[in-house]
């Protein structure tokens, strides 16, 4: 398979085989498209006020495809010689990603996931960090904008004035199309603003800027063959210009509020205008006040008064389109550029939903997920705290061959879409406020982009020093040789080593925490097979159990307050009556420590013990800093004291 020519913007390809009777060269007809062969043209609105499916006008759906929407467009395209950066040139990134050509040696090695963190380079801007990589080092950053086309470049230029340099550090990292983990962002509740907007304007224009690419291949090859009907395209790889299906990007978000963060400021990043009637229906449906201007609860902390500003629903997924003058929302998922989803919403769509529940159903095909080249999943911290497998299952159902066609024709389709390597091409980039193993995980098993892999490494200081109330934090270490062994280890340590003393106290006031639901179960399920004196608040729990669970525990009735991780994050609760706190898996928000910490504030005597094992760094360094733990890592002792 022979690699892609650059051809001119205004040369005609050369070393062509005629052939005379062949008809004009394919395009992406849209005229050909049949709405009910094109994939779910609408979608219904969902009881939680989710929808995608708005009616389409006969003109949205004979222009679902990337074919040229008015010849003059195209022409004026082929004829502009003003543009120094056309798509062709082998120096823009876009171009060299998507024309090059694996080796059947480089997709068995991409298959293997064995590829190493070899080379650092600093991360400024962000204090004690520093990005590491696989594959070619990164000589140096970008200090403009060369890279981007002619109108975005100069709106973002107009637009982009405050703290220009770190939007531009971040983007071009983002146009390397490596996968990327930035795993230390400070995010929009944490008083983050403008660090978490700035790294948001970054991938939004680097999306924007792969769709503006995009579009302009398609549409200059569209032009030459329509104006040279002789052209074999068979023979000219550069005219293999695109995908299976439309769609190129995909947000992955957890909340309405983020997705209406990032639409608005997408919006604000493109040149176009957008439809007034399409806006108006979205500001509907996600809200048009900033969540900054909602009143707080005092109760509660500011970050969780940021967080849960606006609308809160996590069940979300539309599309995104972009014409020669517009921006469309909502539009048919084929027809779009952009998808904007939550993870619930989209790994229900590609179940089928709850129609698939029903005899005789049909389950609603995924394949506008084929030929997605950017997947961005922000605010992944938050994600871990709904449902984490949700995730994973729709990153597994990415680029997969598709169960039927969708107008593009074969002959158009890119060599490494064929030959079913479209994942190695994908770029991930994931945002997250902190690491967690399942991100880890993800990470390295799902994400094979031929161009390499970076990642934030950072030093933590620890959150001790925020802790005011005097006490000793006893942290017991237990062992643990494989993740897979942990937790029953974790168990069986509660089981023989702390419970016990908990049950031969006479002091009650006991706040156990745990991080996991799964945890959570198996210690009310102990709890219960011990006839403990206790009570429990965890994410399911209802208001009412709630509210009887904490007037208990004040009062003394119950000896042990279950709690987890997750209704601590969801809710806030200040716990009183709490004398000794046990962290049985330490919190994976490092905040949330001397929160909890603080709860035993009202105790004349109080008490803090954590377990913990050699698998538990990542949650180990954030709280009590990167150097101490490795020494309580690395100790051959197994109990250690802070005060």
């Amino acid at each position: 398979m022979g690699k892609l020519k650059p051809v001119s913007a205004t040369a005609t390809p050369r070393g062509q085989k005629r052939r005379r009777d062949r008809p004009k060269g394919p395009v992406l007809d849209s005229s050909l498209r049949d709405s009910s062969s094109a994939g779910p043209a609408r979608r219904e609105k969902q009881s939680n006020g989710s929808s995608q499916g708005r009616d389409h006008s006969d003109e949205d759906v004979l222009t679902d495809d990337c074919s040229v929407s008015s010849e003059d467009e195209a022409d004026d395209m082929i004829r502009n010689k003003n543009d120094a950066f056309d798509e062709m040139e082998s120096s823009c990134s876009f171009q060299r990603h998507v024309s090059r050509i694996l080796t059947i040696d480089e997709v068995k090695a991409l298959a293997k996931q064995k590829s190493k963190f070899k080379w650092e380079m600093p991360a400024e801007d962000i204090p004690k960090s520093k990005w590491v990589g696989t594959g070619e080092r990164i000589q140096e950053a970008y200090d403009d904008l060369v890279d981007v086309k002619g109108k975005l470049r100069d709106h973002w230029e107009k637009t982009l004035s405050d703290n220009f340099n770190s939007r531009l550090r971040f983007f071009s990292l983002c146009n390397s199309y490596r996968d990327i983990m930035h795993c230390n962002k400070k995010p929009f509740y944490l008083k983050g603003s403008k660090v978490d907007s700035s790294t948001m304007d970054a991938y939004l224009m680097h999306a924007l800027n792969h769709i503006q690419r995009t579009r302009d291949v398609v549409i200059k090859n569209d032009a030459k063959l329509r104006n040279d009907a002789d052209t074999d395209i068979l023979d000219d790889n550069s005219y293999r210009d695109q995908g299976f299906t439309r769609p190129k990007v995909l947000f992955l978000l957890p909340l309405k509020s983020m997705a209406r963060r990032l639409v608005k400021r997408l919006i604000q990043l493109s040149p176009l205008t957008q439809k007034d009637n399409a806006m108006g229906h979205f500001k509907k449906e996600f809200g048009e006040s900033d969540d900054e201007d909602e009143p707080e609860n005092p109760s509660k902390p500011a970050d969780f008064n940021l967080l849960f500003a606006g609308d809160v629903e996590d069940h979300f997924l539309f599309g995104i389109k972009y014409t020669k003058k517009s921006i469309k929302l909502y539009s048919n998922f084929y027809a779009s550029d952009i998808i904007v989803a939550s993870p619930l919403a989209l790994k229900l769509k590609i179940d089928g939903g709850e129609d698939i529940k029903k005899k005789g159903s049909a389950k609603e095909d995924s394949d506008f997920l084929s030929s997605i080249e950017i997947v961005v999943v922000d605010h992944a911290d938050v994600i871990s705290m709904q449902n984490w497998s949700h995730l994973h299952a729709v990153l597994e159902q990415l680029n997969h061959l598709p169960s039927k066609e969708h107008v593009a024709s074969v002959m158009r389709i890119r060599p490494w879409y064929l030959d079913e390597q479209a994942r190695y091409y994908r770029q991930t980039i994931i945002l997250s406020s902190y690491l967690t193993p399942e991100m880890n995980a993800l990470f390295n098993g799902l994400c094979l982009n031929y161009e390499g892999k970076v990642k934030l490494v950072t030093e933590f200081t620890g959150v001790l020093p925020k802790i005011q109330l005097e006490l000793r934090q006893v942290y017991e270490r237990f062992d643990a040789s494989s993740i897979g062994e942990s937790e029953d280890a974790r168990f069986d340590y509660f089981c023989t080593k702390v419970y016990p003393k908990i049950q031969e106290s006479d002091e009650g006031g006991v706040l156990l925490l745990v991080s996991s639901y799964f945890e959570y179960i198996r210690i009310s399920n102990f709890l219960k097979s011990q006839e403990a004196s206790f009570c429990r608040i965890g994410e399911a729990t209802s208001q009412q159990d709630i509210s009887r669970s904490r007037l208990w525990f004040f009062e003394g009735q119950k000896k042990i307050l279950l709690y987890s991780e997750r209704s601590h994050f969801f809710h806030r609760y200040k716990i009183r009556g709490a004398h000794h706190l046990v962290i049985y898996s330490l919190p994976g928000r490092k905040d949330f420590y001397p929160e909890l910490v603080s709860m035993l504030g009202e105790s004349a005597n109080p008490k803090c013990n954590v377990l913990f094992s050699r698998l538990d760094l990542l949650k180990l360094e954030r709280i009590v800093g990167t150097s101490s733990a490795r020494r309580l890592i690395s100790s051959d002792k197994s109990m250690f004291v802070f005060c």
